[in-house]
């Protein structure tokens, strides 16, 4: 490869070899040109030697050009430091005369955007070095490194490349670069630091892009890595057996080493080859892929279950499941032939005498058992997040990535998030690439326990109650299964799904719905406070394979109205643009009966027309929440100018609460207003303190949920509705995942605690469009709605 786009380092003409121009203007346009100092901008993960590459391009450098080398990993007086020191820094180094190496992944575009724009407002030019290195050579490095600055090595480190990896987006000219290089091996890479190193003061380098591969699906991490496909020697990532109680990097109890590969290796390989043809073989007709569930171990990798209570309790709820049923089987898939898990599950379902050919492990992708293992699986399970969302690394990002944006739509219809030892059906959406390739129809969430500190939910090591979990989370799976496969069954035989028999226990919708005070937790925002409950439209949607229906006899008090507020839409010609799951009808269910909580602590006041209560998980010393009571007001959108009156009510009662607050603490400032898009079902209004300060204001979404476009102020709402009928609302979710900026000064901030700490001591007034009678203070005790 030719790094620099056709021309060799070595054979770059001088400065004055390439002043082909005469006259005196096109020799001063030269100097400008030539006299550039030079932002580059390292691209790679983890183990891709970037720092390597940075070091060698300082202390080779012989041609007169000083480079200055700026490392996140180092940047806080020989500690890792933030974005915005390696932006000072590098500032401070272009101002001098000197050129920047930008030492941090910058693999995604928003962590770029900063330095290309630092390099075009200091009148450098600003290169990207995209160090495109195979996932399995910068994970062995990350892995069998020593003494690495910012302490990312071992298994920690390989799962932190993996992650990053899923969110790389490729380097573009479009960015603002003046050039981008991709280094796709050691030659390469070798290649642009001697171009670099020799680059002189007056030197300037070829604009545009060398190197670049054709576009194609970002590198895999360490989950497919681990899959071995071949057995040549040398280092490479394997998972080792680790002891109970053994203290291990992440996962806890799979470590990633480095080691080589030996005959019994090979021969154990070859054998689990075997074995997955065999049962591969079992499954060719589309009779018995429909019958067949392949499901990753829950919770044992980034949640760090114990790997020998979890096999014991997939091995036992396996073996009661297929007692019930003679026609399924259940597939256990792990990418590597080393996983822990498959050994310990295989062992123990032999000493339990379970059918091999209804029960058995499988060593590949679960995203391509059919196209690259030959095993014909319709249902597959995933190791979903509570939010229900892309992402994280590991089989949750690689089915939402094999299944496409298709699947993310179909979750959200039937469940906004999950709580520990549940699961949801999704049907898989024929256009979804993963049902076309792989001919899955359907994909089913489970979420387990976490005993992952550094995880939401941690549940301290708890096992008790972490093994009642995770048997729940395995039945709550395997139910929905045998519903999907008696669905499928009873269109077979012409029959419907209500008309086959009753699996024996509750259904998995019932089992979904279940709430119980000891899995709270703030996600579940208000549910504490109100019985859960589920949708018509959520159950008809999502649970076409529950048989039979356990809610059609007593439909729950929120359902009922949903289900005839659906048929006055429809009649009407309104169309519902949201499906509530059911932990978001809590307000919903508090605002039709307050009467049952009255005597709550949470509940401030109730009238005819609105309830007031205190938001259960605060996000400022003072944050309570106005609920409409009437019903067909889910949020904003519902709103019509008729609605008016209401809201000038409910505006009216928050600045009394307000005022109230003001009189114990005058030092408050108080805003009204609500979400564009609310997470929770039934029109609310927040009447929120701006000190922000509260231990329940934790993540960016929370932050940018109260100081972004997204929360509209109560007077403006009202203002809009008199002018144009009804309220502008955005589902555009980027807003939410924005930086994080004060919401005085409108400084960024690199977390949430240093957010919270410059905004106890922001004297800054507040945005001029705020102070026009949006704020409530002391000082001004009113905001007219008028």
């Amino acid at each position: 490869m030719n790094p620099d786009g056709g021309r060799s380092s070595s054979a770059s003409p001088p400065p004055s070899a390439s002043l082909g121009a005469s006259g005196e203007g096109a020799e001063t346009k030269e100097e400008e040109r030539c006299g550039k100092q030079v932002v580059v901008v390292l691209v790679g993960p983890p183990g891709s030697g970037k720092s390597t590459f940075a070091e060698a391009v300082v202390a080779g450098s012989n041609a007169g050009r000083p480079w200055v080398r700026v490392c996140q990993d180092t940047i806080g007086n020989g500690k890792a430091g933030t974005k915005i020191q390696c932006l000072k820094a590098a500032s401070d180094a272009l101002k001098e005369g000197k050129s920047v190496l930008i030492d941090r992944c910058n693999l995604e575009r928003e962590q770029r955007a900063d330095f290309v724009k630092l390099g075009s407002t200091l009148h450098a030019d600003v290169h990207a070095i995209a160090l495109d290195l195979p996932a399995k050579v910068c994970i062995s490095r990350a892995v069998s490194r020593k003494g690495h600055e910012g302490n990312l090595q071992g298994g920690k480190a390989a799962l932190v490349v993996n992650r990053m990896l899923q969110k790389k987006e490729t380097p573009l000219l479009t960015e603002g670069f003046s050039r981008i290089m991709s280094c796709n091996d050691d030659g390469d890479i070798k290649k642009a630091v001697d171009l670099y190193s020799s680059l002189g003061l007056s030197d300037s380098l070829p604009s545009g892009t060398s190197g670049q591969k054709s576009k194609g699906p970002v590198q895999v991490g360490i989950m497919k890595f681990l899959k071995k496909g071949d057995t040549s020697s040398g280092p490479k990532i394997t998972l080792s057996d680790s002891k109970a109680g053994q203290q291990n990097p992440l996962p806890k109890h799979e470590k990633v080493e480095a080691r080589s590969t030996c005959s019994m290796e090979v021969e154990k390989g070859l054998n689990d080859k075997k074995e997955n043809e065999d049962h591969a073989k079992e499954s060719d007709s589309d009779y018995v892929g429909s019958r067949t569930l392949a499901f990753p171990s829950i919770s044992t990798a980034d949640f760090q279950f114990d790997l020998d209570r979890a096999s014991d309790i997939i091995v036992d709820t396996a073996a009661d499941f297929l007692q019930k049923f003679d026609d399924l089987r259940l597939v256990l898939v792990d990418l590597s032939e080393k996983s822990r898990i498959l050994s310990l599950v295989k062992e123990k379902a032999s000493k339990k005498s379970i059918d091999g050919n209804r029960f058995f492990t499988f060593v590949g992708d679960i995203t391509q058992l059919h196209t690259r293992g030959g095993l014909q699986c319709s249902v597959i399970a995933n190791a979903a997040n509570w939010r229900l969302k892309p992402g994280g690394g590991g089989v949750n990002a690689a089915i939402f990535n094999a299944a496409g944006e298709s699947l993310q739509h179909a979750t959200k219809k039937c469940a906004d998030a999950l709580r520990p030892g549940t699961s949801v059906a999704v049907p898989l959406p024929s256009v979804s690439p993963l049902q076309q390739r792989e001919g899955v129809t359907h994909v089913i969430h489970v979420l387990g326990p976490n005993m992952n500190p550094m995880r939401a939910d941690y549940l301290k090591n708890d096992y008790a109650k972490g093994c009642k979990i995770l048997h729940e989370a395995y039945n709550s799976l395997f139910e929905n299964f045998a519903s999907i496969a008696q669905s499928h069954i009873g269109k077979q035989n012409g029959k419907s799904g209500a008309e086959m028999p009753a699996y024996e226990g509750t259904s998995p919708n019932d089992t979904k719905m279940k709430r119980e005070d000891n899995h709270g937790s703030e996600r579940m925002k208000k549910h504490k406070l109100i019985p859960p409950t589920v949708t018509a439209k959520q159950h008809n949607d999502c649970t076409k394979a529950n048989v039979p229906n356990y809610h059609d006899k007593s439909m729950t008090s929120s359902a009922a109205p949903n289900q005839a507020r659906e048929g006055d839409n429809k009649k009407s010609g309104v169309v519902t643009s949201k499906t509530w799951g059911s932990w978001a009808q809590s307000l919903y269910e508090l605002a039709m009966n307050p009467e049952k909580y009255k005597n709550t602590d949470s509940i401030l006041e109730i009238s005819d027309e609105f309830v007031v209560l205190k938001d259960l998980y605060p996000k400022a010393k003072r944050h309570v929440l106005v609920v409409s009571r009437t019903d067909g007001l889910d949020s904003l959108a519902n709103v019509k100018t008729e609605h008016l009156p209401l809201l000038r009510r409910m505006h009216s009662a928050g600045v009394n609460w307000a005022q109230k607050f003001l009189g114990e603490d005058p030092s408050l400032v108080f805003r009204l207003g609500y979400h564009s898009v609310p997470s929770m079902r039934q029109l609310h209004l927040h009447i929120i303190s701006q000190d922000f300060n509260s231990t329940s204001l934790k993540n960016k979404k929370h932050w940018n949920s109260f100081s972004t476009p997204f929360f509209l102020d109560s007077v403006d709402v009202i203002e809009e509705i008199e002018q144009h009928g009804s309220a502008t609302t955005s589902s555009d979710e980027k807003v939410l995942a924005m930086e994080l900026r004060c919401h005085r000064c409108r400084s960024a901030h690199p977390n949430i605690p240093k957010l919270k700490s410059h905004i106890a001591s922001c004297k800054s007034s507040f945005p001029s469009h705020l102070q026009k009678n949006r704020l409530l203070s002391s000082s001004t005790m009113h905001i007219d709605c008028t």
